[in-house]
């Protein structure tokens, strides 16, 4: 494969870098209810490897004291805190779930939905933020973490896009996500599927193609922040011990439907018996224990803490740790100069033969600037 094709893959396959969040853009207005539709058309998932943009950086999260300070905790559900082992509870579990280890977390408040189109739309209503998505990428930016010699790709590619799934008739293996990940141009939240898709009649639905940078934004804007992973996992376990799903330790495919996740043979055939094929409305499935729902499957979310594949191991002690905020370093073994962060809970692309990340302990990782069909977010507060 020529040099020039290599490249042209890459931006197929990965995000392409762009400016990563330091102001809000002056931007057109856009208003949720200018949106006309189209209906869905077919479905997407989730991998060890998330595609990601080039030339991502890791930033800081939100400080507490630069926050919009509101008491308003409409929609969300109060978690009293407490103690609980945190880490791998099957033999699905991954190197970097372990080790299981005591942790103790603090109460908060945590959003009992994903965020959806509606409420990130007030948010852009409001401020005139475009996403990440939304933007052109930076040739500038790209190549900063490309062999100095590799040329720059025609500019056909370098246009604002996202990521969608489109479903093989068939692949060779599963190692290969650019088999049935797309880089499509007019990708974005307002068009999940592309710029034929639309969100109208999909206000409850929650909002995707979301980078990590957008994500801290709209939180920032209404005086919340992204959960730590400790919390999310807390929150996820809905006040069960040592059980490997939200709903306890009955297989997600036994029984009545738990979740959003892929039905059958991934990625080329999806039976749709939970009732979707892509995203479903927040709430469609019962709550865990605390009252949250889609803590498992639909999308995945978003957490404030950086990944390390061995941050377990450098906390976990007898006596436990207290309100973890995840490593001061990023690192992920398979690209090791790419910034990461911790994603948790898994996607309506999920299922047991690819990844499980339905699974209360499941972490994946992507760069802060990497957005995606099955990737949003939900946020927490403080008492």
């Amino acid at each position: 494969m020529n040099r020039i094709r290599k490249i042209f893959v890459l931006a197929a396959s990965f995000l392409i870098a762009s400016n990563l969040l330091a102001q809000i853009p002056n931007a057109n207005n856009i208003n949720i209810d200018t949106f006309s539709g189209s209906r869905q058309k077919k479905p997407i998932c989730c991998e060890s490897n998330l595609p990601k943009r080039f030339g991502a950086k890791a930033g800081k999260g939100i400080n507490q004291s630069e926050k919009n300070k509101t008491t308003n905790h409409d929609g969300m559900v109060w978690v009293q805190g407490g103690t609980f082992m945190m880490g791998g509870d099957n033999n699905q579990a991954s190197s970097d779930e372990y080790p299981k280890h005591k942790v103790t977390v603090s109460g908060f408040w945590i959003d009992a939905t994903e965020v959806t189109n509606e409420q990130f739309a007030a948010f852009v209503n409001a401020t005139h933020y475009i996403t990440i998505a939304e933007r052109k990428p930076d040739w500038n930016e790209i190549k900063k973490q490309l062999p100095p010699d590799t040329p720059k790709p025609d500019d056909s590619v370098l246009v604002a896009a996202s990521l969608i799934f489109r479903q093989p008739k068939e692949v060779a293996g599963l190692n290969d996500y650019t088999q049935w990940w797309e880089w499509k141009p007019g990708a974005d939240w307002k068009h999940p599927h592309g710029p034929n898709s639309y969100i109208v009649g999909k206000e409850k639905y929650p909002v995707v193609h979301i980078a990590w940078t957008d994500a801290v934004a709209y939180c920032k804007w209404a005086g919340k922040r992204l959960p730590t992973e400790a919390e999310w996992e807390f929150a996820a376990r809905g006040g069960l011990q040592n059980n490997i799903y939200p709903w306890g330790n009955e297989p997600v495919n036994v029984g009545k439907q738990k979740a959003n996740y892929w039905q059958g043979e991934f990625p080329t055939k999806n039976t749709v018996e939970d009732g979707f094929f892509y995203t479903a409305p927040v709430g469609s499935y019962a709550p865990n224990g605390y009252g949250l729902y889609d803590m498992a499957g639909n999308v995945w979310e978003w957490t404030a803490d950086l990944y390390n594949n061995t941050y377990y191991d450098s906390i976990a002690k007898p006596e436990g740790v207290i309100n973890p905020q995840g490593p001061q370093t990023s690192y992920d073994p398979d690209e090791p100069t790419i910034p990461k962060r911790t994603i948790r809970g898994g996607s309506f692309l999920c299922n047991d033969s690819y990844c499980s990340g339905f699974r209360v302990a499941r972490r994946m990782k992507t760069s802060e600037d990497s957005g995606m069909e099955h990737l949003g977010f939900r946020c927490v507060q403080d008492k």
